[in-house]
């Protein structure tokens, strides 16, 4: 008998709910990792460097390396709940500490590798983390020169490095793995925090989301069912293990016991070398991945095990999946957020116009509305404001005072995005309301961007909007009214923007000089006419 819906926002009967149709339960990270990686211990995982240096690995190596790290956090105080903060890219350290973490009921708090220490300082600050675990360096970045930048944070008790360049003072990774202690179990609870992750979201300051062990593990028991499975299964990840995706990439074989290769940096000439000598089957991106291989010219001889590719995160062009199917690869798409990491999923053995034109259906557990701005469900067909719930759902913000804008008067949760369904229960997403920038797959928040615009000393008023980009979907325009009688150009936004802190890819791309801004009688600045004249996306300007 299917239960009733529920009309009102209770998370915790929603949590009740869960339990009653078993995507929750009582076991916890620690409790299903020591038995995954036991029973997959044999299953091999590859991680490639940007020069195609490849480690090999096992589950089982990871596993028992975990837990060392896991004992030595424990000697360093490190209990349930605390917070450990995790910026590196994918390399099996990323993998390792991440396994560590869970193992050890910490809430794990992965940070975008790219990431400047401006976002950096905010996230460990406001998540009070107690261990940041980073990189010597990554290409061109020096993590270990902003070290001292963080040694202010009262919470952040060890900062530990790896690589060869580790500052004094600083804890050395090659310290954790070679431990001696002995790890113990810890007494977590299945509805604790395990996960907090930071997303860019709609405002100027990146959002805590909180995800507990239930709503972790039953986003990860849901993959199979949309990821290419099967004994010859082999998964080709890209995605920065920072993301909700790449938390996702990670934690898969360890859970699942699936063969995976791993890519530190994307190089499509590398993707399409390992996918033919790993014979990788599947493997998720977004347009600007698939993209890269194809456009490499005759790589249809070195794709012949690739079944599969979930495109997800940016609007995907027609032409593009007919391009991949003429190679044998079935497309198909997802969507999802950091908030609720997969709402709907297609199939490769969809229908070609269900591949094309939506992206899929609801997975188990998972409820889907259409809504008025009055709240009112439309009629199918009909676009309206996404709303869902399902057990993949975050617990709440880790500032509170955010969750009441993130649900609906009777608590469903708002994804801020425009959609509709169809007449098979399959949804299409069709516009957004949130006032975001999508730049290769990555969520990057107009206003944070706007806050540094602003600063810039020719700069009157300023707007950030999303510019169609052939190669990355989306990239950041910046539209600016400037201060009488200066002068201002994108090198000169570009520089400001270094000299802020931020992250590389949310400088400014394009660039538009205008008279005013246009606004509601409100006064609130009009983006999408913005959008509609200088960045149509009918074109590139």
């Amino acid at each position: 008998m299917t239960a009733p819906e529920i009309s009102t926002y209770d998370p915790i009967a929603l949590r009740e709910l869960w339990y009653r149709e078993g995507f929750y339960s009582e076991r916890t990270w620690p409790d299903v990792l020591a038995e995954s990686c036991v029973s997959g211990a044999s299953t091999t995982v590859v991680y490639a460097g940007a020069e195609g240096a490849q480690l090999v690995t096992t589950v089982g190596e990871i596993h028992m390396l975990a837990q060392r790290v896991a004992a030595a956090l424990q000697d360093r105080g490190i209990a349930p709940g605390d917070a450990v903060a995790v910026q590196l890219s994918n390399r099996i350290e990323a993998s390792i500490a991440y396994a560590a973490v869970l193992l050890t009921g910490a809430v794990l708090v992965p940070i975008v590798h790219i990431y400047g220490p401006n976002e950096v300082r905010f996230i460990l600050e406001q998540s009070r983390a107690k261990v940041l675990v980073q990189a010597d360096r990554w290409r061109s970045i020096e993590y270990s020169d902003r070290v001292a930048a963080y040694s202010d944070i009262p919470t952040l008790e060890h900062v530990v490095v790896v690589g060869d360049a580790v500052p004094a003072g600083v804890c050395a990774w090659d310290e954790l793995v070679t431990t001696t202690s002995v790890y113990t179990p810890p007494t977590v609870h299945s509805d604790d925090v395990a996960l907090l992750i930071y997303t860019s979201g709609t405002t100027s300051a990146p959002k805590g989301v909180q995800h507990s062990h239930n709503s972790l593990l039953a986003e990860q028991r849901s993959a199979p069912q949309y990821l290419g499975a099967g004994e010859d299964a082999v998964q080709l990840v890209s995605f920065p293990p920072g993301h909700i995706a790449g938390v996702g990439s990670v934690l898969r074989p360890l859970l699942h016991g699936q063969d995976t290769v791993y890519m530190d940096t994307w190089d499509p000439s590398l993707a399409v070398e390992l996918i033919a000598r790993h014979r990788v089957t599947a493997t998720s991106g977004t347009p600007f991945h698939l993209t890269g291989m194809l456009d490499l010219g005759d790589v249809a001889g070195k794709l012949t095990t690739m079944r599969e590719f979930l495109i997800g995160a940016a609007t995907v062009p027609e032409d593009l999946v007919r391009r991949a199917a003429d190679v044998g690869i079935g497309t198909y798409r997802c969507y999802g957020s950091t908030e609720q990491p997969t709402v709907t999923a297609g199939s490769a053995t969809d229908p070609e116009a269900a591949r094309l034109g939506t992206d899929g259906s609801p997975l188990p557990g998972v409820r889907v509305r259409i809504v008025d701005e009055a709240g009112a469900d439309v009629p199918t067909g009909a676009d309206g404001e996404v709303v869902t719930r399902g057990p993949d759902q975050f617990v709440g913000y880790r500032d509170a005072s955010l969750n009441a804008s993130a649900f609906t008067v009777d608590g469903w949760m708002r994804t801020g995005d425009l959609g509709h369904l169809d007449v098979d229960g399959r949804l299409t997403i069709t516009d957004r309301i949130k006032d975001v920038v999508i730049r290769a797959g990555e969520t990057i928040s107009s206003g944070q961007l706007e806050d540094v615009l602003v600063t810039h000393p020719s700069v009157a008023e300023g707007a950030i909007v999303a510019a169609p980009d052939p190669r990355y979907g989306e990239v950041v325009a910046a539209v600016v009214v400037t201060v009488p009688g200066a002068d201002i150009d994108l090198d000169s936004i570009r520089e400001h923007f270094v000299k802020s802190g931020l992250a590389k890819q949310k400088t400014p791309e394009r660039f538009v000089l205008v008279d005013a801004l246009p606004r509601t009688a409100l006064g609130k600045i009009r983006k999408a006419d913005l959008r509609a004249e200088h960045f149509p996306k009918g074109g590139i300007r």
